[in-house]
């Protein structure tokens, strides 16, 4: 045996000099126990012994910064070690998945669940307008402003001027050779104030490429003034405000326009304009409450970092001699687009920025100047036009959409959504407060890249006479009630055939049909009917959706029932068919008006025959969430019908899985939900809430979810079951995930919705053919997986009869059903009608009030 090498020497330990004591020296201090480890030698040390510090000098392990701690080295062809077993707070699904990329941040969005998708048009509320108007407005060279009825388009050299009372064709077209300039293009447009009523938005200023600023007569049709040469570069924004006007161009040079006396109007060819220098090039300027905007898209604070922001620049131009403060927002935001100030909340602004942020600034600040008070996340596209309407601050996206928002609860609510130019970009939103004069009323215009323009009713009229009228359903409809009853099971691939054995097994659907007297409409849910961690499997679900083009129906085959990829939607139809047969008397049948299958998920649903012929617009359609909407391993199936005039919506959904992976769950939810093409547009209105078509989850009176929503219990393992084992799982209610998020996340899209007391334990997650907990190696953690929601636009109108689990075992899941009593309604058209007419003429004095409370905003703030 050989001998060891010698130690090599400590720094602290004592070396004697003298002679050599007889007694046995004293034997340091034992080492602590190391684990069997091999560090390997660091490259730049090349002695063959170093000194080894004492243990009172040594570092806790991890805290120096000079080497990394021990790894284990394992030599070619040595066993691999066991994998280290996850902490029970870690465990997640096998198919749970990383982030949805889809929904990154949609559960934070502002709500617009209950949204009205009905688009306002200006010509329903006053007769005389043509919202299908033929006015265009030509992309980025096209300039355009709006007096009452009288529409004002600078493009190339050429004036256009409408009067949309008499027709949707110019009545003048000017050019400016009539005034002595030729080859000139238009790039701004305004009307200038003036004193007389009668002259307010008759004088429209023009500024040209050139530095030209010319002045048209829209009443007469003629050129009135100009001021040739103004600016040496482009005229690029003309503002008005109070009796002045104020004129940029593209070098900085800022025109401010103020008549010298009191009741006398600016005048082009006396008036002397005072300079004001601001940055050049800029991309957007805006005046608010007298203090001019600007920003432009390469200039940014923290360029090079990911928390760039755009530089504002805010000018007091009124006041002599003054220079620009810089102000940024508090957190990261895309460039500046746009800006507004709400006619409700006059003390702060709201600025609009591509990726979809809206900034919030404070204006009644010590020095004037802004400051920014919050920034909110309002859209997954650009936002590209802001104003502020009424109480509603409108914004145009990229999308194509136009969405008004209540900006006083948080998140915001999103009142009014619409699509105007479909799939075109809303370039421009214009409020026209001129127009409040002239006209009585209070139009909003807007452009998109399609070049049309459209005009929309700034007070959300139809809005409001429809809630006003919903008052009075009671008189105008006849009301009868139905028995519904929703099963809900996540069978984990079993087939029908497994239900053996257990007698709660054999008598499953049999106990689940008899739990509640004679259902009007019985709904099947479930989930992962085929195993879904088969690669097989979901290469023939992609495969045979490439193949067809994403239309899975064969001719002469029910939805969903094709046996092309499995038959095992097939045998559970059967099955289903079989037992509401044998579970229902023959007296009363049921008919199948709805299935349909999404790689796992299964809807079938049932409606007795006396209902049957009651129903109309049936639809159903499924929506993807998994692998970012590309694969239907997660998503919904959902079905909708209208049973006399009441409308339903039935969802069957299977949501991301993971014990920490609730923001997916959220905006799988939030996607399913605000989907707005599910279905096809009705024809009819009455059925459905909010102005929608029926195209959209959000459009039905009464909706149903239900499915494995995946929901967790943020709570150790061994504490559940033990709470479970003792009765006492109400104890964990305080931590369900999907309660909390519901109490405290303002953003979750189902708290609006209803769900009866968890009065069963948890369902998931159990070993197969068995009552006890995954005692697997990943030992999920119990949770209330599997759920059922409801809303309805009345709550009293559905009731929930019963809300339990079943014992069924041959799945990692317990099913669960919940029965409801629905009370659905008959509309008698003539008396509805009746009382439409009455509250209409409510609106018009409604109307005037609202209209008298804008006109004094715009006056203070001398927009008029």
């Amino acid at each position: 045996m050989e001998t060891p090498p010698p130690l090599p020497s400590r720094h602290n330990t004592a070396i004697h000099s003298g002679p050599v004591d007889d007694n046995p020296p004293t034997l340091p201090p034992r080492l602590p126990n190391r684990a069997h480890v091999t560090v390997p030698a660091a490259p730049t040390i090349h002695s063959e012994f170093t000194p080894c510090p004492s243990p009172t000098e040594r570092r806790v392990l991890g805290a120096s910064k000079l080497l990394p701690p021990p790894t284990r080295t394992i030599a070619l062809g040595d066993k691999l070690p066991p994998a280290r077993r996850a902490a029970p707070s870690d465990s997640s699904d096998d198919d749970s998945e990383d982030e949805d990329l889809k929904g990154t941040g949609v559960d934070m969005l502002p709500d617009s669940s209950r949204s009205s998708r009905r688009p306002p048009f200006i010509h329903e509320v006053h007769e005389g307008y043509n919202i299908y108007n033929k006015i265009t407005v030509e992309l980025y060279t096209g300039h355009v402003r709006m007096s009452g009825t009288h529409v004002v388009i600078g493009h190339s050299h050429k004036i256009r001027l409408y009067d949309l009372a008499v027709q949707d064709t110019p009545l003048w077209v000017l050019d400016s050779k009539e005034v002595g300039v030729k080859g000139v293009t238009i790039t701004s447009v305004e009307f200038r104030p003036a004193e007389e009523r009668h002259d307010k938005g008759r004088y429209a200023w023009v500024g040209t490429k050139e530095g030209h600023i010319l002045e048209v007569d829209i009443k007469s049709g003629q050129f009135t003034g100009a001021k040739l040469s103004a600016h040496l570069y482009g005229v690029i924004h003309l503002f008005r405000y109070g009796r002045s006007m104020v004129s940029i161009d593209e070098a900085g040079k800022v025109l401010v326009f103020t008549p010298d006396s009191e009741g006398e109007d600016i005048r082009l060819s006396h008036t002397q304009p005072r300079v004001v220098r601001i940055t050049e090039k800029v991309d957007f300027a805006k005046l608010l409450g007298g203090m001019l905007w600007t920003a432009s898209r390469s200039d940014k604070a923290g360029a090079k970092t990911p928390a760039k922001t755009p530089i504002i620049r805010v000018y007091d131009i009124f006041t002599p001699g003054c220079v620009g403060r810089t102000v940024l927002p508090t957190e990261h935001v895309g460039p500046v687009t746009s800006a507004a100030v709400l006619p409700s909340d006059p003390e702060r602004a709201y600025v609009g920025h591509e990726e979809g942020y809206i900034t919030i600034w404070a204006l009644n600040t010590e020095d004037r100047y802004p400051k920014c008070v919050e920034v909110m996340k309002v859209s997954m596209s650009d936002i590209l036009c802001l104003e502020g309407v009424n109480n509603r601050l409108w914004a145009g996206s990229r999308s194509g959409t136009i969405s008004a928002y209540d900006v006083v609860p948080r998140p915001w609510v999103v009142t009014n959504c619409w699509n105007p130019h479909p799939g075109m970009p809303v370039m421009k939103l214009q409020v026209d407060p001129l127009g409040l004069e002239c006209t009585g009323r209070l139009c909003v215009l807007s452009v998109s890249r399609d070049e049309a323009l459209r005009l929309w009713d700034g007070l959300l009229s139809y809005d409001w006479i429809d809630q006003e009228l919903m008052k009075y359903e009671q008189s105008y409809s006849q009301f009868r009630d139905l028995t519904v009853l929703l099963v809900s099971w996540n069978c984990d691939a079993a087939k029908p055939d497994s239900l053996t054995g257990d007698p709660a097994n054999i008598n499953f659907l049999h106990d689940v049909l008899m739990s509640v007297d004679s259902p009007d409409i019985i709904s099947f849910g479930f989930q992962e009917v085929i195993d879904l961690e088969s690669r097989k499997m979901a290469a023939k679900n992609v495969l045979l959706t490439a193949a067809t083009g994403g239309k899975k129906h064969e001719e002469g085959v029910l939805p969903g029932l094709s046996e092309k990829v499995t038959g095992a939607y097939r045998r559970w139809f059967d099955k289903l068919l079989l037992a509401v047969r044998l579970a229902m008397p023959p007296e009363c049948p049921y008919t199948v008006v709805h299935t349909e299958s999404l790689v796992g998920l299964f809807t079938c649903i049932f409606v007795k025959n006396t209902e049957r012929v009651t129903l109309r617009d049936m639809a159903i359609s499924t929506i993807k969430r998994g692998m970012g909407g590309r694969y239907g391993n997660k998503g919904g199936i959902v079905a909708r019908f209208i049973i006399e005039d009441s409308s339903m919506c039935f969802i069957n959904c299977h949501l991301g899985a993971g014990q920490n992976k609730v923001r997916t769950r959220n905006a799988d939810i939030a996607g399913i939900l605000e989907e707005k093409t599910m279905f096809p547009m009705s024809s009819e209105s009455v059925p459905f809430v909010g102005g929608g078509d029926g195209s959209a989850v959000t459009d039905h009176e009464m909706v149903f979810i239900n499915g494995d929503m995946n929901y967790r219990i943020d709570q150790r393992r061994d504490a559940i079951v033990a709470s479970v084992r003792a009765n006492e799982w109400e104890s964990m209610l305080p931590h369900d995930q999907l309660l909390k998020e519901i109490k405290y996340n303002r953003g979750c899209r189902l708290r609006g919705f209803s769900e009866g007391p968890l009065s069963f334990p948890p369902t998931y997650k159990y070993d197969r053919r068995s009552d006890e907990y995954d005692s697997s190696e990943k030992r999920r953690s119990p949770a209330w997986c599997d759920r059922v929601l409801w809303r309805a636009r009345v709550p009293s109108r559905v009731e929930q009869i019963h809300y339990r689990r079943y014992e069924a075992n041959v799945s990692d899941h317990r099913p669960v059903s919940s029965a409801f009593k629905m009370t659905i309604k008959s509309v008698r058209h003539e008396i509805r009608q009746k009382y439409k007419s009455e509250v209409q003429v409510r609106w018009a004095d409604e109307e005037q009030k609202r209209l008298a409370v804008l006109r004094a905003f715009y006056v203070s703030k001398q927009l008029v």
